[in-house]
Formats: structure tokens, sequence, C-alpha cells
């Protein structure tokens, strides 16, 4: 197996563009006020690496560390919370910007709209995300998980009341049962971070509650000095949180913005795969989707933020275990006088590349390419911390390289 990182510069042709809009700043601007006002909400760190981007080269290397986000341990609250109150607002024929967490936890509201379940299928940060909402908002939530999902996510969505179960299927299946069986229950809604013909609306509201997480990494740079990002890489499985950030910064830098870099774990390289072929359409990966990086274990790409990325992104990555496993163990154990990030599996991937691409010799011609150099600021989205701790500390302690 070739188990060095494979790229391809985006070629494709553009599209009309129509769902930029999607992530303008106004939308984007309703989700983090929705989101500030949750007495749980605090900005996630943004941690420089001032030592390591000296020793890769960099001018600037940035990671925003969501492992801090709502006591989640990870992003994907942020994107399952905004659907759910933007499904109650638009079911009261309200603007979202009315429904404060207050509001929404209130009797009054309570009673007016009543009770809602909301299906998913995850890996576990999604639905673990969607489950705490549903229970801090008093709704119902029923979760589905694809086969070989660790005991620890499994029960972490338990926790938050969820009916929750493991099935013998790959992520894009489990999708699938959650759709059918939200279609059979009663006030049953779907709240999933993909879309597919037909189901676009509630994955754009998932993608403006990322929103929260871009725009806070965008003011953090500014408010350090460091103005703005050059460069942001950003990891994708089904792509809402990549087409998210590209969305982002495209309508915050729309003359000048950053090169987005897309990255996925080899064995569910869907996006790649789309660029490679460079016409514009979407090619679908089978199969186990069997990799370390659970979070992206997905086969079949978001339609709504796969335009926006065949639009706005500079290149698209596919990536092997190893990779996200040595960007673990950097983050953990950092240059003398670096912060440590706690990084899981799928937040990791984003240092591994990084250093890959600039100390490797091999990754000389993405490197030239992408106009890495002294004066790039670089962005990373640590996306989880450690949700699963005994695969962390088999990557982190004993230097496990993943299922490769």
């Amino acid at each position: 197996m070739n188990n060095s990182m494979k790229w391809v510069l985006n070629r494709m042709p553009a599209s009309e563009d129509r769902y930029l809009p999607v992530m303008s700043l106004e939308n984007v601007e309703k989700a983090r006020a929705f989101h500030r006002s949750f007495p749980h909400y605090s900005v996630t760190p943004l941690v420089r690496l001032d030592g390591m981007a000296r020793q890769l080269g960099l001018g600037a290397l940035c990671v925003k560390d969501e492992s801090w986000r709502f006591g989640l341990n990870a992003f994907k609250v942020l994107g399952g919370s905004f659907a759910i109150a933007r499904y109650i607002a638009g079911e009261l024929g309200r603007d979202v910007s009315e429904l404060t967490y207050d509001r929404l936890t209130s009797p009054e509201l309570r009673a007016e709209f009543g009770q809602a379940t909301f299906f998913t299928a995850t890996d576990g940060n999604h639905g673990r995300g969607v489950a705490w909402a549903a229970r801090q908002l008093g709704q119902k939530a029923v979760i589905r998980m694809p086969k070989g999902t660790v005991r620890s996510r499994f029960e972490n969505i338990a926790k938050e009341g969820a009916q929750v179960s493991v099935e013998e299927l790959n992520y894009d299946d489990c999708v699938r049962l959650a759709a059918a069986e939200a279609d059979k229950t009663e006030h049953g809604v779907v709240i999933q971070d993909t879309a597919w013909e037909g189901y676009e609306e509630i994955p754009s509201w998932i993608m403006q509650g990322y929103g929260t997480m871009a725009a806070e990494a965008a003011e953090q740079m500014r408010r350090q000095e460091l103005d703005r990002p050059t460069h942001i890489f950003v990891q994708a499985g089904v792509g809402s949180l990549a087409g998210a950030v590209a969305g982002y910064f495209a309508n915050r830098f729309p003359t000048d913005p950053p090169k987005l870099i897309v990255m996925e774990a080899r064995a569910a390289d869907c996006h790649y795969q789309s660029a490679l072929a460079s016409d514009g359409g979407v090619r679908a990966v089978g199969g186990d989707l069997r990799t370390i990086m659970a979070g992206l274990a997905c086969g079949e790409v978001n339609t709504v933020s796969w335009d926006i990325l065949r639009n706005h992104a500079a290149a698209f990555l596919s990536c092997p275990d190893w990779m996200s496993a040595k960007g673990m163990r950097m983050l953990a154990a950092p240059l003398k006088g670096d912060p440590a990030v706690t990084s899981g599996e799928s937040g990791a991937i984003g240092m591994g590349v990084i250093t890959s691409i600039m100390e490797d010799s091999a990754c000389s011609e993405p490197r030239e390419a992408l106009k890495l150099d002294g004066n790039s600021r670089v962005l990373l989205f640590s996306t989880e911390g450690d949700t699963d701790p005994e695969r962390y500390q088999k990557i982190v302690w004993d230097g496990w390289d993943g299922l490769e």
C-alpha cells in the first residue's frame, strides 16, 4: 500500500456558486449570537506554536483547540444545536434570533412547540452534540452509529439520554437508516451534517453553526496581530466543516481569501477522488472505511459543502493514518515554549500534514505549489480532544500508527 500523502490542486470548473451565501457573515453572526446565549459558551483557545513555526520555516502556526467546546471535547455541537434551534424557530414561524437559550428552555416555549425526536447518524462527536443539545432543550434524540464504534463514544452519547445503537453498517448506510426511521416517526426530524438532493436546508444550518468556530479563529488571529491566515488546512469527512470554513473565509475576505487545503483519511477520500476527476462531479468511496480518523470515515460528500469547496478550495489531500498519529504526538509533546494540545485522531491530521509538507523532501511539489514559506500564517483546526481515551494513549504513549 502507498503510505505517502496524495495531493491534487483544484482544477475543477467553477459552478454558479449558489451555496456561498449559506456562509454569509450575517448568517454566521446569527449562529454566534445563538451560541453566546448558552451559559456553557466560551471562546475556545487559539494556540500559537511559535517554536514549531520557526522550525518548519513558517511565519506563524495556529491551532484552534476545540477540546474545550461546551465541555464536550469536540466542535460538532455548534452545528447540531444551531440546526435544532433553527428548526424549532421555523416551526413556530419565528426568526432564530428570537430564540435564545433561555427562551428555548422556557416552559412557555416547550408548551408551544411540544417535543420532536431528532435523528442522526454519527461516528461519535456529531451525535453527542445533537444528543446534548436535545437534552438541554427538552427534546428527544435517536442516534445510530456505524460498526466499529468504540465503547467510550457510545457511552458519551448514552449519558446524554439519547436512544443510541451501534449498527452493522458503515457511516453512510447509518445515515440512510436514520433518515428512514425519522420519516416513519411522528414529529421525527433528521439533523444530519451531510446533504443530498432534497435535503439541503438543515445541513446548511449545521454549517452555519460551524461558522462560529471559524469566526472566532479569524478574530483571535487579528487580536494576536497576525492579521489573517494565508493558509487554512481543514479536515473533511462529509465536508460540512471544510465547506463552512471555506465559505466563511471567502465571504470575509472576498478579494483575497486564504488558500484552503482539504485533508481526508486515505480510506475515505471522496473529496480527493472527486477533485482528481476534475470535472466538478462527486465520487463516492465505499466499503468499511477503516481509518483511525473515525470522524473522517465518510465515503459520500455533502452536496452543499462540495459546491462551495469546488469553487474555493486550493487543493485536496488524501492522507495515511500515520500522519494523524504523528500529529497527535507532536501536539501532545511540543517544542519547548509551545503549549501542548490534546488532539484526537480526526483533530491532529493538520499537524501531521503541515509537518510533512514543510520537512519531507518528497513533499516539495505541494509546498511550492501552495506557496508555503516564511511569510505563511497557517491555521489548523483541532476539532476534537481525546474522545477515545484508550486509543489516544495507544497512539501517543505506545507509538501506534493506525489501522493501515
